[in-house]
């Protein structure tokens, strides 16, 4: 070994401090695409679940409010809303007779229990607690003072949007598509 040859020395040397910055700067880059990964596909999941997370709100030549909803993966219809201003996911159910919202989302909106119901659902019979949502927006079909029930028994933070919203538009569904349409009052 020559010690007079740079060339060596900094090969052998363990601490080279440009092999460490070569080193931390292939980890900084891993972690940079793995994080991209994880974004890329937490978004991806989650549009599988929500296709209808932007939604656009078409006028018809007769003055209805028509909004077109994809269905998702597992056949359903979720939509991004809101309740009261505040951003919600709704599972539209024309099997509920109201709008159910879980217990805990109710208090985040800050909805009153009014008095208690008994329903009959597909798990056995639960008590709900009637409500009045101000405001309800799906993709900009706005409807105001609708009856809703504040579900203890649900969990998760989707709202279950029943019939004391749907009954006022008309759907269509065709294959993997529903069309909503709210006309408007009559004169």
């Amino acid at each position: 070994m020559n010690n007079n040859d740079p060339h060596e020395s900094q090969e052998s040397d363990p601490i080279n401090p440009h092999r460490r910055l070569g080193m931390k700067m292939t980890i900084a880059m891993w972690v940079v695409i793995m994080g991209l990964l994880v974004m890329f596909f937490h978004s991806w999941q989650e549009k599988q679940h929500n296709p209808n997370q932007d939604l656009s709100l078409d006028l018809t030549t007769d003055g209805a409010r028509e909004l077109t909803l994809q269905r998702n993966r597992f056949g359903h219809y979720v939509a991004s809303g809101s309740i009261n201003n505040v951003p919600v996911v709704f599972l539209l159910d024309t099997g509920a007779s109201d709008v159910s919202v879980p217990e805990e989302l109710a208090q985040k909106i800050g909805l009153k229990r009014g008095r208690p119901m008994i329903y009959q659902t597909a798990n056995g019979t639960i008590t709900v607690y009637a409500t009045r949502l101000d405001r309800v927006d799906l993709g900009g079909i706005v409807l105001g003072q609708v009856r809703a029930s504040i579900n203890p028994n649900m969990q998760g933070n989707k709202v279950l949007l029943g019939m004391s919203f749907l009954k006022h538009l008309e759907f269509t569904q065709r294959g993997d598509t529903l069309i909503l349409r709210q006309y408007p009052p009559s004169s």
